[in-house]
């Protein structure tokens, strides 16, 4: 099912509290990472942005995109819950697969928790696969819980 035109445009700081809040309605916030700082991380760096789907101006869906130079990666695909299952998803991945493309990087990654099953279907439905590799991780500070 599709719905209305989704416009696609880059993130301003100003937008930051709109992101912020779609990102805390799609259960994407978690205790560790701080939206608001992750939001100024990307819009600070030229090989990174938040890519934002929008319907009559106001912000239902984005992607947030960088890469390492090497490849990219996709963080914070969210689509406001009012709006799923319209294809805003699928757009805000292509736009974020094309804006990856055009910084020439041949290959995009993206983490999705393995418990997470309609998460990683709705990946398998747009091509991607999982990889054979174990990802390793190290806590430099200490989250807070």
């Amino acid at each position: 099912m599709t719905g209305p035109t989704l416009a696609i445009r880059v993130c301003d700081p100003s937008d930051r509290d709109a992101v912020v809040a779609l990102w805390t309605a799609c259960g994407l916030v978690v205790p560790w990472n701080d939206p608001a700082a992750d939001i100024a991380l990307a819009l600070s760096r030229p090989n990174s942005t938040i890519l934002l789907g929008t319907l009559d101006g106001g912000i239902v869906a984005s992607a947030m995109v960088g890469h390492d130079g090497h490849r990219g990666w996709i963080y914070y695909v969210a689509v406001d819950p009012a709006h799923q299952k319209r294809g805003y998803g699928h757009r805000m991945v292509e736009a974020a697969e094309r804006w990856l493309a055009e910084a020439g990087m041949p290959k995009v990654q993206l983490l999705v928790r393995e418990t997470n099953q309609r998460v990683l279907a709705f990946y398998e439905r747009l091509g991607y696969a999982t990889s054979p590799v174990t990802m390793m991780q190290k806590w430099l500070t200490k989250p807070s819980p």
